[in-house]
C-alpha cells in the first residue's frame, strides 16, 4: 500500500520548497501524494516561480481547493502518513495552534494532530515576534515539527538550489522516505580540528 503524504503550500515566500517536496515524491514509487495550495501560494507560485496551475497540480496524484471542507484529507477516517506545509505561513501556523480549521489546509493540519500523525510546518518569516513563537511552541507541544528552512553551510552548500534540495532532503527524511538530495555530516576531515 502506498504512502499517503499530505503536501500544502501557503502564501508565506518560499515556494519553491513545496515545488521541489512534490517533485522528489513524484520521483519515489510507493508514495501518494495530496496536494492543497492556498490562493496566496497561487500568487507567489506565479511570482516566484513564474509556475501556474496546471504543473503544480501535475505533480501531485490528487489535489483540492483550500476551500473544500469536504475533501477526504479533512477527516481522520482518511489513513495518511504525514503533512507537510512548504512554506506555512504564519497565518496557517496561527490557525494550527488555535485549532481553527477554517480552510481545508489548517483542517488536514488539525486532523494530521490529532490522529496523532506527523505534521511538518516549513515555516517562513523573519524576524520574528513574540507571538509567532508563542504558535510554534504550541504546535510542538501538540507533537507537530517545526522545521524553518535553514540552511546547512556546514556540509558545503554551494548554490541557492542547494540550499532548497538540503531542506527538502531533511524534510523527507522527516517523514521517513529517505532521500538522496540529503547531504549528510561525516565529521570534521584529518587536519580541519582547531589547535588546542
Amino acid at each position: 500500500m502506498k504512502r499517503r503524504i499530505v503536501v500544502a503550500l501557503t502564501g508565506a515566500s518560499g515556494a519553491v520548497y513545496g515545488v521541489r517536496l512534490l517533485e522528489e515524491l513524484r520521483e519515489a514509487n510507493d508514495v501518494e501524494t495530496h496536494l492543497v495550495v492556498s490562493s496566496a501560494a497561487w500568487l507567489n507560485l506565479a511570482t516566484e516561480l513564474d509556475v501556474g496551475r496546471a504543473r503544480v497540480e501535475a505533480l501531485a496524484d490528487f489535489s483540492y481547493s483550500d476551500k473544500d471542507i469536504g475533501a477526504t484529507i479533512a477527516s481522520g477516517s482518511f489513513s495518511t502518513d504525514a503533512m507537510v506545509v512548504a512554506p506555512c505561513s504564519m497565518r496557517t501556523l496561527a490557525g494550527v495552534a488555535t485549532g481553527l480549521a477554517g480552510s481545508l489546509i489548517t483542517r488536514a493540519a488539525d486532523v494530521t494532530l490529532k490522529e496523532r500523525r506527523r505534521l511538518l510546518l516549513v515555516t517562513r518569516e523573519a524576524p520574528l515576534h513574540l507571538v509567532h513563537l508563542r504558535n510554534m511552541v504550541t504546535v510542538t507541544e501538540m507533537g507537530g515539527i517545526i522545521f524553518p528552512p535553514v540552511p546547512a553551510f556546514y556540509v558545503g552548500l554551494d548554490s541557492l538550489d542547494a540550499m532548497v534540495d538540503q531542506t527538502v532532503g531533511r524534510v523527507l527524511e522527516l517523514i521517513g522516505i529517505d532521500s538522496p538530495l540529503l547531504r549528510r555530516w561525516d565529521g570534521l576531515k584529518p587536519g580541519r580540528a582547531p589547535e588546542d
